[in-house]
């Protein structure tokens, strides 16, 4: 019912952006609240809330793309940092901002919110959020790119907007992850590749 929900959500926004005129776009407004109450009766949050969230974006409606970088050490532990809005650890990553390449983001989001200057080695993934199973569920659709990077010298502070600490961690001692942004599989899968970069990018 949820991914119902999301594309209905979607339709509205595309409809709201070439509605021929005022009745066409009261229907997808109207179709855009019926997504949002649909929403929140799945996942209990406010349908106002969820509306303004989804009213967030316009034009077509596509995917929102996440960019993660995953970064081990010698004793392939992971460089994790610890998310200020919930106090749960992550690779770092987000949003993906326009006029970024793919990379030139994830390495950003690396310095950012790390301190760590890092390259990028590989692409391991482009997966879709909603197969993976990252929790909570989000009211868009989202592909999680995940790239294999590595350090390039010293670390200087990392934002404190973002960043409550940052650690190194073997995947046998993780502490509490945000689960909506990286999940002990992909940190699995990623070691994988860490261990044999010659290994297929993965799609699913």
């Amino acid at each position: 019912m949820r991914r119902a929900a999301t594309r209905l959500a979607a339709l509205a926004q595309t409809g709201l952006t070439y509605a021929a005129n005022a009745y066409d776009a009261d229907r997808y407004q109207q179709a855009g609240r019926l997504a949002a109450e649909l929403l929140s009766a799945i996942s209990g949050r406010p349908a106002d809330e969820l509306a303004v969230e989804l009213g967030r974006d316009s034009g077509y409606a596509t995917p929102k793309v996440d960019v993660r970088g995953v970064v081990f050490d010698e004793r392939e532990r992971v460089l994790l940092m610890q998310e200020r809005l919930d106090g749960h650890w992550s690779v770092p990553g987000g949003w993906a901002d326009p006029g970024d390449s793919p990379s030139s983001a994830v390495v950003r989001e690396v310095l950012e919110e790390t301190g760590y200057r890092s390259s990028v080695v590989k692409l391991i993934s482009c997966w879709d959020r909603d197969v993976q199973g990252n929790t909570p569920p989000l009211p868009v659709h989202v592909y999680k790119l995940f790239f294999l990077c590595r350090t390039d010298g010293a670390a200087q502070p990392a934002q404190p907007l973002e960043t409550l600490a940052v650690g190194w961690f073997g995947l046998d001692e993780l502490p509490p992850l945000s689960l909506g942004r990286v999940n002990p599989r992909q940190l699995a899968r990623a070691l994988a590749h860490h261990r044999d970069p010659t290994l297929p990018t993965e799609f699913d």
